[in-house]
């Protein structure tokens, strides 16, 4: 029987609206950090582009999550259309196709597109030709060829854990994901490769996202400084440094000395600086946006109590399905991975209750994706990117750099694949099965479906066999996830301390800098 249209249009039909969203909020982005000066339109296509495919793999889930549900019905039988097992095998085969195709294109990003544009517009000037810059791009980019190749030999050959025995316990736990499992190494190739760099994002997540989550909805709630106040205290200080300034220069002597004269240009720095901050200051304060939000200003605050609600039940979420994991996991040899969700998890629980009104859990799990995300960026703006303990670049509204603007993306393309697994580790239920139940028999009773029962009653997503699979193959990479969450809970825990202890910022935040030039600071003003 075929698969009915209003079931591909319900899932097909949403994601292509999301989809379209994601373009426009990517190009949004982009351009809203992107600085005039120095833009490119290569660099800037290159990260829209990167940054939608990210985010695609992101909104590929709940399709995956909707087709396995609505292949059920609320008594636990499939549905007639899903009864064949073929049906079912098509439409799982279509969704594994979609995943291992944009992860494809999420590696071509990271490995190739992404690395090529950032060498080639690093070897631009005016002697440089179109020619010359490509060709020394493409000796760079060598390299990054050569890692993802290692990677996708590694992947594909190195030998991995075979299946289980079938009577078993660890066969037990995980029947529905690792029955038909066999050797595919284009397969293996994709998920070692993908799981090397979501390790990576992992820890960009750690870094940026669980700041985020805690500095984000505390700025909202305390705000920024006033503009006005900002300014006088400014000009207070502007003017004593500018009369220190012409009292070390009246002095008696003709000549200053090499340290006074070291002294005078310091203080001249600082009051060029605050002269800059002067000019941004009186714009903010005579402008329409400022008198916007200084009436929105209840609402903003509101929306910081909604965000920290949301990143406590999200702590929460995550600390019960940790601790679940370490109660009932099968432990390191099966990378942690949960059979069964025995401890309630709110946010797991509200999104298997929530299918049953379409499509509010679509709705729902979209909001969670987005406030990953946002933390994200929001953490990334705040703390800039480092490379150690250089600080490579800041990402500044139209301020940005295109090499900042294409790492910022590589970052965020990351973190976005730490996101999707960290999607399982906060609905394991959800994710796993979405709202399946089922029963043995018509006098048994009805059960949520669990990675122990066989796929003659439960289909999984492919999101998680895919995932499951490969922590059992290897199962460093599924503990390496379960304790990054422990380390992402404590960097969360430890970045609202330091939030609530920083004082509010400056209305201007972000706007200027010393190595700012005068053009960029009317181009902001009057933009």
């Amino acid at each position: 029987m075929a698969i009915p249209s209003f079931v591909l249009a319900a899932g097909w039909i949403p994601f292509v609206v999301i989809l379209v969203c994601i373009l426009i909020f990517s190009a949004s982005y982009i351009r809203y950090y992107m600085s005039k000066y120095d833009s490119e339109l290569s660099s800037t296509l290159a990260a829209i582009f990167a940054l939608a495919i990210a985010l695609f793999t992101t909104a590929l889930i709940p399709v995956d999550i909707f087709l396995v549900s609505y292949m059920k019905n609320s008594d636990g039988d499939y549905e007639d259309w899903a009864n064949s097992s073929s049906v079912r095998k098509e439409i799982e085969k279509s969704v594994l196709y979609a995943y291992l195709s944009l992860y494809c294109l999420v590696a071509f990003c990271i490995f190739i597109l992404l690395p090529f544009i950032y060498f080639f517009y690093e070897e631009k000037d005016e002697a440089s030709t179109c020619k010359s810059r490509c060709c020394t791009a493409l000796k760079y980019l060598i390299v990054f060829i050569i890692f993802a190749a290692v990677l996708c030999f590694i992947g594909a050959f190195v030998p991995t854990k075979s299946l289980p025995a079938t009577n078993s316990t660890q066969w037990k736990q995980i029947e529905a994901l690792i029955k038909d499992m066999g050797h595919n190494g284009g397969e293996d190739a994709i998920s070692f490769t993908i799981s090397v760099l979501s390790l990576i994002g992992m820890f960009s997540l750690i870094l940026y996202t669980a700041y985020g989550m805690s500095s984000l909805p505390i700025g909202l709630i305390r705000g920024r400084l006033d503009a006005k106040k900002e300014r006088m205290e400014v000009q207070g200080k502007c003017e004593s440094t500018g009369e220190e300034i012409r009292r070390k220069r009246n002095k008696g002597r003709k000549r200053l000395t090499k340290h006074e004269e070291t002294s005078v240009k310091k203080l001249e720095e600082s009051e060029h600086l605050m002269e800059r901050r002067l000019r941004h200051l009186l714009a903010k304060e005579n402008s329409c946006v400022n008198k916007c939000l200084k009436v929105l200003r209840p609402f903003e605050m509101i929306f910081g109590i909604l965000i920290s609600l949301i990143g406590l039940l999200v702590f929460v979420s995550l600390l019960l399905s940790n601790i679940d994991k370490a109660i009932h996991s099968g432990g390191y040899k099966m990378g942690y991975a949960l059979p069964k969700r025995h401890l309630p998890n709110p946010i797991d629980i509200v999104l298997v209750y929530s299918q049953k009104v379409f499509p509010l859990d679509y709705i729902l799990m979209c909001g969670v994706v987005v406030y990953f995300v946002f933390c994200s960026m929001s953490g990334i703006r705040s703390m800039g990117i480092w490379f150690f303990w250089i600080r490579m670049y800041k990402i500044r509204v139209r301020r940005t750099r295109p090499q900042g603007i294409l790492m910022l993306c590589m970052i965020l393309m990351l973190i976005i694949l730490a996101i999707n697994i960290m999607l399982y580790e906060l609905t394991p239920q959800y994710s796993s099965f979405g709202s399946q139940h089922y029963r043995i028999n018509s006098t048994s009773p009805l059960e949520p479906c669990t990675t122990a029962v066989s796929t003659e009653y439960c289909t999984a997503t492919q999101m998680v066999v895919l995932l499951t699979r490969f922590f059992y193959k290897m199962s460093f990479f599924g503990a390496a996830y379960y304790f990054g969450t422990w380390i992402f809970l404590g960097v969360f825990l430890l970045g609202f301390i330091v939030a609530v202890i920083r004082g509010r910022r400056s209305s201007i935040s972000g706007d200027v800098e010393d190595s700012d030039f005068e053009e960029s600071d009317e181009e902001l003003i009057s933009g």
